[in-house]
């Protein structure tokens, strides 16, 4: 029996655990949640799950929940969904880039009395499957459609995660309420890693863009930004497609962590981008038996979900780490042009996968890539292709990658053969440190065989580490005023997202998309109200 809980109509919150086979059952969470508030129970008392996490490390699997308990309204809180305003003759922003940040942001717009018009160089999420499939199938890269371009952006079809860490930033509720609103399952809402799975979210992608075009906003697809037009530093007009110009006054630059192009748009203009350091390995594949195994110390039962990790360590000042850790997932092919070689991670919302693969990186600065290209704000975009180019050009001109086994990336030993794999274009066997950088090779055999040690088990020649894991984040920051999110130099123009190097995730960009696009908002109302007067 817990220590007495005294409900004075206000909530109370009470941890939990839980076997995972009771995970979904409501009757035995209130029982155990009233027992350990010392709380009778009767029907005028509501007990509602907030928060859901996995605990694992001591090898006995259960869930730690919490639980609000509170008094039943008299008159039950029913939520409507928020219903927007037609802003079809409003004040026009234009975003370039659909992804998660110029999407929020368009959303957030619109709730600010504004007209959002979407440009994307890609397709929508429907016929941007196809594309995926020649990539996957046939080795054919399309250059503005592909794992990372198109509608939804490079989450959309590379696993859904939404967990983040920058909650200081924005309300995540919020952008996770929105998503709900659109499709999601309510779970996102109280996992403490949520996730809704590269097969579940072009459905909400394409419901957002719904609500933002029947609030009067506009989408574009197959429509690329190709040159900007500056006049006494004022961003004036944009030009799609080579030939189309459009005058503007607001324009809100998203265009996602691989868009090399616009950085190279900007540096023709001398218009001042910076460069951000980033991170760069491989991508490290399992059985997803044997990581279920090291990590709950017995065959996974139907009660838990596909075993993940993380795991991170500093080797000689600089940092190793798994990043984008997908169970039950796919290695996929993320090349935004032909002639390289890209892999990242992706899982379905059931994550039944027999493989768990994450990408295993290490720290890169600018003093890492002066040494092998040129200085400058985009030396890391240039060491990044340099690398995405040998891969390629190591195989045989399709999306085939290089790979070894772990054991013997870890011993300097060309693999005789190599496992199966979940990357559907196939992989061949080469020595991973002939297309790495030497520093990188060091970190990570340093890094790995230390992680062996935190996570036994881990390190087994049933294991691959496929290269190469290159877009971990944008190698550029395009710099911003910290209160209006504008360039310094450049009035009009608003860097945002990961593209601009200021989120790392789906939510996190959302989070950006919504505060700059307030930020405009805050502008343009203070800009007619100078006007009136």
């Amino acid at each position: 029996m817990g220590t007495q809980t005294q409900l004075d109509g206000e909530s109370h919150f009470v941890e939990i655990a839980i076997s995972p086979e009771f995970r979904d059952d409501l009757v035995k969470i209130r029982e155990l949640t009233l027992l350990k508030a010392g709380i009778h129970d009767t029907m005028e008392i509501e007990t509602v799950v907030v928060r859901r996490s996995l605990d694992a490390r001591k090898k006995n699997p259960k869930y730690i929940l919490k639980v609000e308990i509170s008094k039943k309204s008299e008159t039950p809180i029913i939520r409507v969904p928020q219903s927007f305003v037609d802003v079809s003759d409003k004040p026009e922003v234009h975003i370039i880039g659909a992804g998660p940040a110029g999407y929020f942001a368009a959303l957030e717009l619109i709730r600010q009395g504004l007209k959002p018009i979407v440009i994307e160089r890609g397709k929508d999420v429907r016929e941007r499957r196809r594309d995926l499939r020649a990539i996957q199938q046939f080795g054919i890269v399309d250059a503005d459609s592909n794992y990372c371009f198109g509608e939804g952006g490079a989450g959309t079809y590379s696993d859904g995660k939404l967990y983040t860490r920058a909650t200081k930033r924005g309300d995540v509720s919020a952008i996770l309420q929105t998503l709900v609103d659109h499709g999601a399952h309510p779970d996102i809402q109280i996992e403490a890693h949520p996730h809704i799975g590269s097969n579940k979210l072009p459905g909400i992608v394409a419901a957002i863009r719904d609500t933002i075009v029947n609030a009067g906003g506009v989408v574009r697809f197959g429509t690329r930004l190709t040159d900007i037009h500056v006049h006494e530093n004022r961003l004036v007009e944009i030009v799609l497609n080579d030939d189309e110009v459009l005058p503007v006054d607001y324009v809100l630059l998203a265009t996602g962590h691989s868009a090399r192009d616009i950085y190279h748009l900007l540096h023709r203009h001398e218009i001042a981008i910076e460069f951000k350091p980033f991170a760069l390995g491989v991508r490290v594949e399992h059985p997803q038996a044997l990581i279920d195994s090291v990590q709950y110390g017995q065959e996974r039962s139907q009660w838990l979900p596909a075993a993940a990790y993380q795991l991170t360590c500093q080797i000689d000042a600089r940092g190793v780490f798994s990043f984008c850790m997908c169970p039950g997932g796919l290695i996929v092919p993320a090349a935004t042009a032909p002639g390289e070689i890209v892999v990242n991670g992706m899982s379905l919302s059931r994550r039944d996968s027999p493989f768990a693969n994450a990408g295993m990186v290490t720290a890169v600065d600018i003093h890492d890539v002066i040494a092998y290209t040129s200085e400058g704000p985009l030396a890391g975009l240039e060491f990044q292709s340099e690398v995405e180019k040998k891969c390629f050009d190591v195989g045989d001109g399709t999306q085939r990658a290089p790979a070894q086994r772990l054991t013997d990336f870890l011993n300097g030993v060309r693999s005789a053969d190599l496992p199966d794999t979940s990357y559907i274009p196939g992989i061949f066997s080469y020595p991973l440190a002939e297309v790495l950088p030497a520093f990188v090779t060091q970190a990570l055999r340093k890094g790995i065989r230390r992680f062996g040690t935190m996570l036994p088990g881990y390190i087994t020649e049933e294991a691959i580490a496929v290269a190469t894991e290159s877009r971990t984040s944008s190698p550029v920051r395009i710099p911003r005023d910290e209160k209006t999110r504008m360039h310094p130099d450049i009035a009009g123009l608003f860097p945002c997202g990961e593209g601009a190097g200021y989120a790392g995730g789906i939510v996190s960009a959302a989070i950006d998309g919504q505060n700059v696009a307030r930020a405009i908002a805050e502008q343009i109302h203070s800009e007619h109200t100078k006007q009136s007067h």
